[in-house]
């Protein structure tokens, strides 16, 4: 007798398993993590066997396991979806998609030949270094490896593969790709997931792949890296939400081996998991790229997004030291700036950015009953409000600064006098253009020191960078979410590996990272300024404790249907050590001190069922909150 999670999402989402009984000829292929098809209601649906010997119901007749699909997820693995579906309050079946392979297996090749890559005689400069930080990150078991935006993480990991083979885990798939690529040409036997999948369940390899590689087999496992763990890209969007280096995390404490989260400017949440490893101070100052900050507050108020300190940067961009620029279309938020002296608005309990709202007479700052008084600021932060005057001058002359990529591409040629580029998520290459310009994907186009641009189907060809220029980087320091100072310093960092840091041994080229702002003191920059991302975090963790935020709390969000959110909400707010913030734009805040007891109250709540049941999504640790 076996137990099935079956792969119907209305099952799925109540949690239901049923039970079933192995014929004699399928029974040497079934096990925990088989996946089998099944019969349901008079059809056949997949499935995956998530517990055998089990006792079913009495007076039940129990149906026969209708065929084995193939090989599934290791029992570990089994065992960890479980515990991911509680924490992130989501289906089961999803994670053990995740965790199977995309095609099916039915067979394993042999094993992998292992093998580390150990450092020679031909070791880059800083191998030593790199084998220390190494050694004190795998003492640790859990650590967090601060690494510098240009540093050689490739040195890092062949010091971690001397111990054997690891799971290693990518914000993208292309970065997964190009390190797969860099592993297997130093000789180490590599299984890039989720296409070699049946190699890596053989065992004897060292496991790479994007996010979703952290479900992966990997018999015998030393270790579990995960590279860029700052980067969004490692969290799941479509619910359940799970953070591949949160499963990381758990799943290298199961097993007993070492977790490694590997990054240039880790956030609060890893800073209080892990121990934090540092470089020497000169070796992680030389992996940030120098800054330039363009102090806009002195310059005149009508003046436009391009300041006069910009011009001779754009007329120096050639094909071969190119320059580039970004600015988020639709911005992160609406910032006010002061007409009279140039100041933007700004909170001064949480330094969030503020935006004009009508106010309602006596609401004494409830956020729910504006909407019929005068014109006030309010901060999209943390909720407070004053009134609509500039905090530096004291002028009610405020304006919304705005912008977008398309009329800024026409500002820039007239400018520069020269052709440029527009580049967004849609383009999938960059623009041969001295100058170019687009949202952030643009530094997702450009990789590297010396700068490589993909071609569909062909080589990556060298494309030099003289300089990345943020046109107006407040709009993502002041954007309306708790992340958002650690999100804009990641775009430093990813900035910084674009152009090399100060010294880069790569072609001798270096270039420059280039910050037009009014909030030239802010914590974000001077932490990219010092090349010490510690400062953002000793300033923000005091914030964040006092607003209630994470790390402080454990926090998530129900969106949706109204009748069903609100019903889960009302659940949630009866549940011990539960705080229900909402609804604000049909959304509810559901805030706990820790993730025990969050988890366990959503899990407590359940969703509603059969004609009450509506589109529900529940988003445990928000990004975007």
């Amino acid at each position: 007798m076996v137990r099935v999670a079956v792969d119907v999402p209305a099952l799925a989402d109540q949690g239901r398993e049923f039970d079933y009984e192995v014929p004699a000829q399928l029974g040497g292929n079934v096990g925990v993590g088989t996946m089998v098809r099944v019969p349901l209601h008079g059809r056949r649906v997949a499935g995956w066997v998530v517990s055998d010997g089990v006792e079913p119901p009495g007076g039940v007749r129990v149906q026969p396991v209708a065929r084995v699909t193939g090989r599934g997820p290791d029992p570990d693995l089994v065992q960890l979806t479980a515990w991911a579906a509680w924490r992130w309050a989501g289906r089961r079946t999803a994670l053990l998609r995740a965790a199977s392979p995309p095609r099916a297996v039915n067979g394993l090749p042999s094993p992998g030949a292992g093998g580390a890559w150990l450092p020679g005689p031909g070791a880059p400069e800083g191998g030593a270094e790199a084998d220390a930080l190494a050694r004190e990150a795998l003492a640790a078991g859990e650590a967090v490896v601060r690494l510098a935006p240009a540093a050689d993480r490739l040195a890092l990991l062949r010091a971690v593969l001397a111990t054997g083979p690891a799971l290693v885990v990518c914000p993208t798939v292309d970065a997964a790709r190009r390190l797969a690529v860099a592993l297997e040409r130093a000789g180490v036997a590599v299984a890039l997931v989720p296409d070699h999948w049946a190699q890596a369940a053989a065992g004897g390899v060292t496991v790479v792949g994007a996010r979703a590689a952290v479900w992966a087999p990997a018999p015998g496992l030393a270790s579990i890296v995960v590279l860029d763990a700052h980067d969004p890209g490692l969290v799941e969007e479509r619910a359940p939400t799970w953070s591949a280096w949160v499963v990381a995390a758990e799943r290298a404490r199961r097993a007993g081996v070492p977790c490694l989260l590997v990054s240039a400017c880790p956030t609060l949440e890893q800073l209080q998991w892990g121990r934090l490893v540092v470089p020497s101070r000169s070796t992680e100052r030389d992996g940030w790229a120098a800054l330039d900050i363009h102090d806009r507050r002195g310059e005149d108020p009508r003046a436009g997004l391009l300041g006069e300190r910009l011009v001779p940067v754009l007329r120096a961009a050639t094909l071969e030291r190119r320059v580039v620029c970004v600015l988020n279309r639709k911005g992160r938020s609406r910032l006010l700036a002061c007409r009279t002296c140039g100041r933007l608005t700004v909170c001064e309990h949480c330094d969030g950015a503020m935006a004009s709202v009508e106010s309602a007479a006596g609401a004494d700052g409830d956020p729910s009953a504006r909407g019929t008084g005068p014109l006030v600021l309010a901060c999209r932060r943390c909720g407070r409000d004053r009134p609509a005057v500039c905090q530096a001058c004291g002028s009610a002359m405020l304006k919304t600064v705005r912008a977008g990529v398309t009329r800024l591409r026409e500002d820039l040629e007239a400018l520069a006098r020269l052709p440029v580029g527009e580049v967004t998520a849609e383009v999938a290459e960059l623009p041969s253009t001295p100058v170019v310009v687009g949202t952030e994907a643009v530094l997702h186009r450009v990789v590297g020191p010396a700068g490589r641009s993909p071609r569909a189907g062909g080589p990556r060809v060298p494309v030099g960078v003289a300089a990345v220029v943020f046109i107006e980087f407040d709009t993502e320091v002041l954007a309306p979410r708790y992340r958002a100072a650690e999100d804009a310093l990641a775009l430093l960092a990813l900035a910084a590996r674009v152009v090399g840091g100060r010294r880069s041994g790569r072609e001798g080229r270096t270039g420059r990272v280039i910050v037009q702002t009014r909030l030239p003191d802010h914590a974000v920059l001077q932490a990219a300024l010092r090349a010490d991302p510690g400062l953002l975090a000793a300033s923000e963790l005091p914030i964040r404790t006092a607003l209630g935020l994470p790390p402080a709390v454990a926090l998530a969000e129900l969106s949706g249907d109204d009748a069903t959110t609100g019903e889960v909400a009302a659940r949630l707010a009866g549940a011990a050590g539960v705080e229900v913030l909402g609804p604000s734009g049909g959304r509810w805040l559901v805030r706990a001190p820790d993730h025990g007891t969050l988890c366990a109250a959503l899990a407590a709540a359940g969703r509603p069922s059969g004609a009450a049941r509506g589109r529900l999504r529940i988003d445990v640790d928000p990004l975007r909150a």
